[in-house]
């Protein structure tokens, strides 16, 4: 019989999703296990499987619907049924059917023009959010209406049955609704440049990257140290073994086997801050910064104190090819004790990274390039990578940082270890 599709929980404590694209077309059959829709969550893209066979009969929600965990979605048909059951469980969901789906529009170019902004929802005695002296809101929405100094009760809900959601705290945050802080001076307003211009509307995952790194940068005291590396005899060593090597190893993958060994060398730097304790680990998941067309993700590679070079490049290389096509499980993007991120590539000489909470530190790696180095009294040209690191300072003191970029250091110059 007809069923009800509903906006699985793909991630974890989330209270709604976007539906990115429906795989299966209206009127398509599926067999258990085959992907019907691609959800966007902040982090990444997520397929949502079928969880049996059957055909979809009718979309609820469109393509780059923002939809509540739980709320319908779409029908699901058995062989046979047609119209007739669309109709009755549509009608016993109580749910609105959305408009067709459509491409999603290209960006449009607009002549600049004075900007305007929508005034907060305010709540009237038909908002139906307000039952009684219960105010429905999601806890998202209902954190954010409290960190920005919003009654909640004064938002009008826009969700199911008038459910407030972060959507609805957000606009009202935008029109001016949330609370000023005492003896803090408002901004002043933003002045746009003359011209023409495209607004290129905020996807789910660069929200989360610019509220995460705005709440790490203001929330977490960062101290930076650097060293500039001798890397000749590891890029050497990396030319040597893949001569012999079925798969070629990258220098990403040196790196992180090097993170690992400074681990071994100095436990005490694998660690992070909780509100109660400095909990330390004894394995090493790293995660590594992969720029994608939607923004940087962190994909994790855990275990790396478990893995043999072979291994560890083969991990690294499958979660940098998913990443980059948005095909990464939840799973695979949390977690991780230190993050490694690299600019080499693009001939950055040396940069400062950001760190991503939980985690206490984070090392930014810049070019290969030739420089004038004393070695025993003499000037040489050789290879030099300029390592950045950054440190939670509640977690790391300066001294125990110090000590484990030394163990980086003298491991990454030093390459013979690894045939140990």
């Amino acid at each position: 019989m007809a069923s009800i599709m509903r906006m699985p929980e793909v991630l974890a404590n989330a209270t709604e999703a976007v539906i990115s694209k429906w795989l299966i077309a209206e009127g398509a059959s599926f067999t258990n296990g085959q992907p019907i829709a691609e959800v966007e969550t902040e982090k990444a893209l997520v397929e949502v499987p079928a969880e049996g066979d059957g055909i979809l009969g009718k979309y609820i929600a469109g393509n780059g619907a923002h939809v509540q965990v739980g709320a319908p979605i779409a029908v699901l048909l058995a062989a046979g049924e047609g119209q007739t059951e669309i109709d009755k469980a549509i009608a016993e969901s109580g749910a609105q059917v959305a408009a067709p789906v459509v491409a999603a529009a290209a960006p449009i170019e607009t002549p600049a023009a004075a900007p305007v902004v929508a005034p907060a929802p305010v709540a009237t005695a038909s908002n139906p959010a307000l039952h009684g002296s219960r105010i429905f809101a999601s806890p998202l929405a209902r954190r954010l209406a409290k960190e920005n100094g919003l009654d909640a009760a004064s938002i009008a809900g826009t969700g199911p049955d008038g459910r407030i959601v972060r959507r609805d705290v957000q606009a009202a945050i935008a029109g001016g609704g949330a609370k000023a802080a005492p003896a803090v001076a408002a901004p002043a307003a933003l002045v746009i440049p003359a011209g023409s211009f495209t607004d290129i509307p905020h996807s789910g995952m660069r929200k989360a990257i610019a509220r995460r790194l705005t709440e790490s940068k203001s929330t977490v005291p960062h101290f930076y140290l650097s060293a500039p590396v001798l890397a000749d005899e590891m890029l050497a060593y990396r030319t040597k073994l893949n001569a012999w090597a079925p798969k070629k190893i990258s220098v990403t993958d040196l790196i992180l086997k090097t993170v690992e060994a400074a681990f071994q060398d100095v436990p005490g730097a694998n660690c992070i801050w909780t509100d109660t304790a400095i909990r330390q680990f004894s394995d090493v998941d790293v995660s590594i910064a992969v720029a994608t067309d939607s923004g940087l993700i962190t994909p994790v590679v855990r275990g790396i104190n478990h893995m043999s070079l072979s291994q560890l490049n083969a991990a690294t290389a499958d979660l940098i090819d998913r990443a980059r096509i948005g095909r990464l499980k939840q799973n695979e993007i949390e977690g991780g004790t230190f993050s490694v991120t690299n600019l080499g590539m693009y001939g950055t000489d040396e940069f400062s990274a950001i760190l991503n909470p939980p985690q206490s530190a984070i090392l930014a790696v810049g070019a290969a390039k030739q420089k004038p180095v004393v070695v025993d009294g003499e000037i040489k040209v050789a290879s030099v990578i300029n390592f950045t690191l950054s440190v939670d300072h509640r977690a790391i003191d300066g001294a125990l940082a110090a000590e484990w970029l030394a163990a980086f250091v003298k491991r990454f110059e030093n390459p013979f270890w690894l045939g140990i």
